[in-house]
């Protein structure tokens, strides 16, 4: 009824997730534990991007109402081929499956779910429109949605999206992958949300690189004495961590190996960073969520400047900036 003008765009469903990763983590309870798991060869799908992120939010707002004490909420991504589907043709999928361990739901329930209006919650707790819209929206863009549940087990609703095969879209995909940077130097990557670590971790082996990962800075320390025969030549640190921040831990790097190059990412403004963490020598930031391109570029860009020769940290574009007060 509100005539919402659609715009699809070719994209990938992990680049959503990890944008709207933050958002989510804030929109469930403390006692549901989040865990994303992102095929690193995903297929792009033609979808308003507005549009999907309102149907993953809607999911997994429903799956933290079915949790009223907590459990485990698993979003997921994978490619598939569909030789049998409700009411789609054939084909290859892109599939996005959110999985919850809460109360399930009946047939009887599962049978209805997706109508206008129906909703088991309680008045003035849902309209019974957010799992209609989910559909409508799914169904406008080619693709299919299902659920899955046992009562007292929990559910999984699956969305599949037909994955973008468009020649020309192949050709521009080819042409950027044709002019992205490659190495195959060795990356200690330092980042604390699984979902992000596991997809950069992809990205750089992709791109060709050795790859350690840790999830804070006291981690990597461990990491780093288990291997001593082990020459890091760039290590990428998220800044806000627990345990051991990214700057901490680049300093430390830093007094035993004064060659190593250092890349901070982080999903905080970039003057926020500088300002309060006060990154310099020289250290260079990357802002998420970024691109494999961006993280292609950065990562060259970071191995052919000077370690520790600066005075400031440097935004994104390069630009050096004092830190001195």
């Amino acid at each position: 009824a509100r005539k919402q003008v659609v715009l699809p765009q070719v994209l990938n469903l992990n680049t959503v997730l990890v944008e709207l990763d933050h958002m989510l983590r804030r929109l469930i309870t403390e006692d549901i534990t989040l865990i994303m798991k992102l095929a690193p060869d995903l297929g792009q799908s033609n979808v308003d991007h507005g549009h999907i992120e309102q149907v993953i939010t809607n999911l997994v707002v429903n799956a933290r109402d079915a949790m009223p004490d907590g459990g485990q909420l698993i979003i997921e991504t994978t490619n598939t081929i569909l030789e049998h589907t409700l009411s789609g043709p054939a084909g290859d999928y892109v599939l996005l499956a959110v999985s919850d361990t809460g109360s399930g739901m009946s047939e009887a329930v599962q049978a209805r779910i997706f109508e206008p209006f129906f909703t088991t919650k309680e008045i003035g707790r849902g309209t019974g429109l957010g799992l209609a819209i989910c559909y409508g929206i799914v169904q406008q863009a080619g693709g299919q949605v299902w659920v899955t549940s046992t009562i007292g087990k929990g559910s999984t609703f699956t969305i599949a999206l037909p994955r973008v095969n468009d020649p020309a879209h192949i050709r521009r995909e080819q042409a950027e992958q044709d002019i992205i940077p490659r190495g195959t130097e060795t990356i200690l990557l330092v980042e604390d949300d699984p979902s992000v670590r596991q997809l950069v971790n992809a990205m750089l082996q992709d791109l060709g690189y050795t790859v350690l990962v840790a999830g804070n800075g006291a981690e990597a320390s461990r990491t780093i004495a288990e291997a001593p025969e082990t020459q890091i030549d760039v290590l990428i640190t998220d800044v806000v961590m627990p345990q051991m921040g990214g700057k901490a831990l680049a300093e430390q790097l830093g007094r035993t190996d004064p060659q190593i190059k250092v890349l901070f990412i982080s999903g905080y403004a970039t003057d926020l960073i500088i300002q309060k963490w006060r990154l310099a020598n020289g250290m260079h930031f990357l802002a998420k969520p970024f691109t494999r391109a961006d993280i292609a570029r950065k990562v060259r860009e970071v191995l052919r400047a000077e370690p520790h020769r600066s005075t400031g940290a440097r935004h994104p574009d390069g630009r050096e900036i004092s830190t001195e007060q």
